[in-house]
């Protein structure tokens, strides 16, 4: 299934093909980002690669982005024994390895997708909860890697929709997803199209 977001300030275009299955979700997609100069955020684009299974003892992320001066690259894998290895690919020091806070999920800056991972592998779509999470955040354009704190929590379950809140530091949102758990909407972040 491919779906496609209509982002909001900065102005984006967010798609992706998931192939979701019970036991295992994977990703292809791609973020394209218009500037912003009275925000400071220049315009970019990054394309992912993902590939997580639902008890998150592995997982995997490449990610590729683009400014109008540079190219980025970062490769993230998570090991059954909980390691992450981060590598950005500049053949310099190899890969560094962190455990991140026991994080198990990873979300990419701007990237509706990636709120799929913690409510799909906690079932916050299906069953009432409330959970205070270790995430790998990757920044975009210039991916950087390190781990913050996210809460998801259950609003309300639908047979077709439901609603999920997100916070994070000061920010806080209720996000409307699909029987999949995939974000539908995002208020005043992103909408599928």
């Amino acid at each position: 299934m491919i779906h496609t977001w209509r982002g909001e300030n900065p102005p984006s275009m967010e798609s992706v093909r998931l192939l979701v299955s019970e036991g295992r979700l994977r990703g292809s997609g791609r973020l394209v980002v218009a500037s912003d100069p009275a925000a400071g955020i220049e315009a970019y684009n990054a394309s992912f690669e993902l590939g997580v299974d639902k008890t998150a003892d592995s997982g995997r992320l490449l990610v590729r982005s683009t400014t109008a001066e540079e190219e980025r690259t970062v490769s993230l894998s998570r090991s059954e024994d909980g390691v992450w290895l981060v590598d950005h690919g500049r053949g310099d020091s190899g890969a560094e390895r962190s455990d991140f806070d026991g994080a198990a999920d990873i979300d990419l800056a701007g990237a509706v997708t990636f709120n799929a991972l913690p409510i799909r592998r906690l079932g916050l779509h299906r069953e009432p909860g409330e959970h205070e999470l270790a995430v790998v955040w990757v920044t975009l354009p210039d991916l950087t890697v390190h781990v913050v704190r996210q809460t998801y929590s259950t609003v309300s379950i639908g047979e077709r929709e439901s609603v999920v809140r997100f916070a994070q530091d000061d920010f806080t949102a209720d996000i409307t997803v699909d029987s999949d758990g995939v974000v539908i909407t995002y208020p005043g972040i992103s909408s599928r199209v």
